[in-house]
């Protein structure tokens, strides 16, 4: 983090390396899988194919956000830059900073991640503002409050009607995470019945099972979340 004459102006970006026993036990992984893939015959060309440009592509990523990743902090508001896109908060629209514990990490993992909320009760993660590029999060989030709070006009006071927001918008979240969950056991289910299919039968049915099961889990399972979700929300709440 660089701060530029004790003020508001500041930048966090990435300063402390991964533990090189993480990074190369993840990228080793992926390798084996792509070769494993490769090497099978018994597997359609478009699967190794695929796997081979999806873990391209995840490198690339990764490299794009070591790289450029950063969280700007000036006297206008706070910009968040990732891999390739980035996303701008003026002062007055941004409604509080929360350095938040992760649950059930592990010894390699991050601990701690910071969100940005804004008035509309979105929120989204501001890089390099965790536990893994400063010692103590959360202080340093409320010297940043403490600094901003002139730039704002107003106190961090909390405002119900923002929060009902923030609540509303949580209970979606969830019911996405849950749908992808679900999705992804449909995939694990449906790849194992596709390996059984594909040593008993001539033409497993590699669509339905590989695509099709997985994505129509994920689609039922997130119309009947989100269905249940606002159910259960208050009519005040469902508002916008």
């Amino acid at each position: 983090m660089d701060t530029y004459g004790g003020g508001i102006e500041r930048e966090y970006r990435k300063q402390r390396k991964a533990p090189l026993r993480m990074t190369l036990g993840i990228g080793l992984l992926g390798l084996n899988g792509v070769y494993h893939a490769m090497q099978s015959h018994h597997l359609p060309r478009w699967v190794p194919a695929s796997l081979a440009a999806l873990y391209i592509v995840l490198l690339a990523h990764m490299a794009l956000y070591m790289r450029r990743a950063r969280t700007l902090v000036g006297a206008r508001g706070i910009t968040a830059r990732w891999a390739v896109t980035e996303r701008s908060r003026a002062w007055h629209d941004i409604y509080d900073i929360r350095a938040e514990r992760l649950p059930n990490a592990n010894a390699y993992a991050d601990k701690w991640i910071t969100y940005l909320y804004d008035t509309d009760g979105r929120r989204f993660v501001l890089p390099h503002m965790d536990g893994r590029q400063l010692d103590d999060p959360s202080t340093e989030v409320a010297r940043l409050r403490e600094a901003a709070a002139r730039h704002r006009g107003m106190g961090w006071d909390r405002r119900p009607e923002v929060e009902a927001r923030i609540r509303r918008r949580a209970g979606h979240r969830k019911a996405w995470e849950r749908a992808v969950t679900g999705g992804l056991i449909a995939l694990g289910c449906g790849f194992l019945l596709w390996v059984v299919l594909l040593f008993t039968s001539d033409h497993p049915p590699t669509f339905l099972l590989l695509l099709w099961l997985p994505l129509g889990t994920f689609a039922l399972l997130a119309a009947l979340l989100h269905w249940r979700w606002e159910s259960q929300v208050p009519k005040a709440l469902q508002q916008p």
